[in-house]
């Protein structure tokens, strides 16, 4: 195997992307699973062993586990033929959203239960 993915200019590169280059160099290379099944039984694995690693209270396993979940994350969005860059912006765009909407309706937020901040988010989140 080569190592032409890193010619690409990495270091500029978000690290979403740099895994979305190195997994689509990897697939030509031949190395991809040829049916979904396998890839969302490896996410599950991933999450399987981030929880594991959560539990054990392992900072470095749980920075190595969560890391593996995201790359399988990012195989799963090239799959799917979706830029995990921008899918990620566009969450990002509808959190600050439905967060602004809840401050708009009940103002200092850190002064609400658990319960009434998920009420708020519900709301938020069904009007747009």
């Amino acid at each position: 195997m080569g190592t032409e993915w890193r010619s690409y200019p990495l270091a500029a590169l978000g690290a979403l992307d740099d895994a979305r280059q190195m997994q689509d160099w990897a697939a030509r290379q031949g190395f991809d699973w040829p049916e979904m099944a396998p890839l969302w039984a490896k996410l599950d694995e991933e999450i399987a062993e981030l929880r594991a690693a959560v539990a054990q209270g392992e900072q470095r396993a749980v920075l190595n586990e969560l890391g593996d979940v995201l790359f399988t994350v990012v195989n799963l969005a090239r799959r799917l033929k979706v830029d995990p860059g921008a899918a990620l912006q566009s969450t990002n765009a509808k959190f600050v959203h439905r967060l602004g909407t809840m401050q708009l309706q009940a103002g200092e937020l850190e002064l609400l239960d658990l319960e009434t901040l998920e009420q708020l988010w519900q709301s938020a989140k069904d009007s747009g």
